[in-house]
């Protein structure tokens, strides 16, 4: 799985102008299931990020994890995550994993990142969405499992 880290300020999923997930301070979450991936994958990813040490401690050093600034996450299916631009100027996305499986995996992401103890908001899998953010820092990571 691949998944686009962004610190925000705050974060907001609008479908046809509704909000349906909105979080505070924390992490938008990007994420997308390729091809050959498993449950398995879904869980190391949704297990490690909570811990990774990205947000500003009182020196202002990137030292504390979403678990210790006790903040949200907000996590959106993002498929176009696996674009493939080496050939041409229309990206290809065959990496992705079938809709079906991908949502499977999406689902299991987010279950394991509320077990690990973080609030979760979420997009609505397959849906055009509107993401509005305000990324703190900026601070945005890239990530695979």
């Amino acid at each position: 799985m691949k998944a686009i880290l962004q610190r925000v300020s705050e974060a907001r999923v609008d479908i046809d102008g509704t909000t349906i997930g909105q979080i505070g301070p924390g992490l938008l979450i990007l994420v997308c299931a390729m091809q050959g991936d498993a449950e398995g994958n879904a869980e190391a990813l949704a297990t490690r990020i909570p811990k990774l040490r990205v947000f500003r401690d009182e020196a202002g050093r990137m030292n504390r994890s979403l678990l210790d600034t006790g903040g949200a996450a907000l996590v959106v299916s993002q498929f176009t995550l696996a674009a493939d631009t080496s050939r041409g100027n229309r990206p290809g996305f065959s990496a992705a994993a079938p809709p079906e499986i991908g949502e499977h995996l999406y689902r299991h992401f987010v279950e394991t990142l509320t077990a690990q103890g973080v609030e979760v908001q979420t997009g609505r899998f397959g849906a055009d969405m509107a993401v509005h953010l305000v990324n703190d820092g900026p601070v945005t990571i890239p990530i695979e499992r």
